[in-house]
């Protein structure tokens, strides 16, 4: 009796895998833009956001969108968002325009595409399985965005708040409102900067337990898909 086995093609993997390896190409990418764009945020002496930062956050964004294939509605209102404050952005560093009245729109504009970006990266990995290059640089790139989103949560703040954030004796600048926030998120706490007023010190609460919830979330989800890889192995 003939035989009627499919034989499997050799190399019939690797689209596949040429799509992961491009997906971790483009979490790669984001985290070097995320790097100039908290390089440009950090540089700021003042609680003002930089025009010049909020374009790199936005090319940031925009690859996030692009890597993680987010839904389109998420994307239409992100866009529309993030059109009207790049326009102003660019605007005012043509025309030099500082001060509260273009803070607080910059401001407003990357708090909600930073709190948005996270999330279309945990819906893109929350089905994937395998502990791979890919899940960890996502997983690091969402957890970065995590912590500039309420770096620029606390700079909103400050644009109200009529006292300093941290103080007369420390000053309030962008570039500490990232260093807290990150110390906050990783729960360091090196005590050199700590909120006055109440409304900062609730946030850093917040801050202090979500980043805990995603570290333990993010860990759980790898190690759940690198034993479900392991397990598809053995059973091949």
């Amino acid at each position: 009796m003939p035989r009627t086995d499919t034989v499997k093609p050799e190399h019939s993997d690797r689209p596949p895998r040429r799509r992961r390896d491009g997906q971790a190409r483009g979490y790669a990418i984001i985290l070097v833009l995320l790097v100039v764009s908290y390089g440009l945020c950090a540089a700021q002496p003042s609680t003002d956001p930089s025009p010049w930062a909020f374009l790199a956050m936005l090319a940031t964004i925009a690859m996030v969108f692009y890597v993680t294939r987010a839904r389109n509605l998420v994307q239409r209102v992100s866009w529309v968002v993030l059109s009207v404050a790049g326009a102003s952005a660019v605007a005012a560093a043509l025309f030099g325009v500082e001060g509260p009245l273009l803070a607080i729109p910059l401001s407003t504009a990357s708090m909600i595409a930073l709190l948005v970006a996270p999330w279309a990266i945990i819906a893109h990995q929350v089905n994937r399985r395998g502990l791979d290059l890919e899940a960890l640089l996502a997983a690091i790139t969402a957890y970065i965005l995590v912590g500039m989103f309420f770096a620029f949560v606390y700079n909103l703040i400050s644009q109200f708040s009529p006292t300093p954030m941290f103080g007369d004796e420390n000053l309030d600048s962008l570039g500490n409102q990232l260093f807290f926030s990150f110390t906050t998120l990783t729960t360091t706490g090196y005590g050199n900067l700590v909120p006055v007023g109440a409304t900062g010190q609730g946030i850093a609460i917040a801050e202090a337990i979500t980043g805990q919830l995603f570290l333990i979330t993010a860990v759980a989800r790898i190690m759940r898909g690198a034993s479900a890889k392991r397990a598809a192995s053995s059973d091949a």
